[in-house]
């Protein structure tokens, strides 16, 4: 099976529960203005554990369960490989080193938050999160050509919940339960019409292949 990193690499995977603290470890230690902007281009390009489309359909459970999206990816990457141990192991290296820092940092926060430079800085770092997470929106939005709802219902459903959470203000859980139902929804019976599809070419296979008589039946 071939990533997206790159044309003819194959999948990998982590070696170890270690492994897997580890480099969700360094992983959180890059997320400065939020994790889930550089999450894609390690785990796709970079290490290669899972496909993009992987990727999306990870974070768009992630984005359902309750709790830090990015948590969410790691609990569900370290499952698939190691169970609950590379579960827990994810969790952790995404937990550990950056608790401890974001502690150290707050106690300094306290201190300077009322200096003009710090608050600039902030402000700053903002709008650089904020392209951040727009420049991981662009490069998954490729993995939707492949989406079982196509091109175009994944960006009307795209296009519905921004202006639902952007512009009308509705909750997030309404929006989850009005587009993510219609959504799942129209999945669903997509895939059930595909499915129902492939069994009766099947059984039209089948027929066929019943009816032809064997050329040399008469000659023996």
């Amino acid at each position: 099976m071939n990533s997206d990193g790159g044309p003819g690499q194959e999948l990998q995977q982590p070696e170890s529960p270690a492994h897997l603290f580890i480099a969700f470890t360094l992983l959180a230690l890059q997320g400065f203005g939020g994790v889930l902007a550089i999450a894609q281009r390690v785990l796709v390009e970079q290490r290669r554990w899972i496909t993009r489309e992987q990727f999306v359909e990870i974070l768009a459970v992630g984005q359902v369960l309750p709790g830090p999206n990015v948590c969410n990816i790691a609990v569900m990457i370290g499952d698939r490989y190691f169970g609950w141990r590379g579960a827990a192991a994810a969790l952790a290296g995404m937990m550990a080193v950056p608790l401890v820092l974001v502690l150290g940092v707050t106690a300094l926060y306290e201190h300077y938050a009322a200096l003009p430079a710090v608050a600039g800085a902030l402000k700053g770092m903002g709008a650089v999160a904020a392209g951040m997470f727009a420049g991981t929106a662009l490069r998954l939005a490729p993995a939707l050509r492949k989406n079982t709802l196509g091109l175009a219902a994944c960006v009307i459903f795209a296009l519905a919940t921004f202006v639902a959470i952007a512009l009308l203000r509705w909750p997030l859980v309404r929006v989850l339960l009005v587009l993510g139902a219609l959504a799942c929804s129209l999945a669903w019976h997509r895939l059930a019409s595909v499915g129902g599809d492939n069994v009766g070419d099947s059984g039209d296979n089948d027929g066929e292949g019943n009816g032809k008589r064997d050329p040399h039946a008469g000659d023996q």
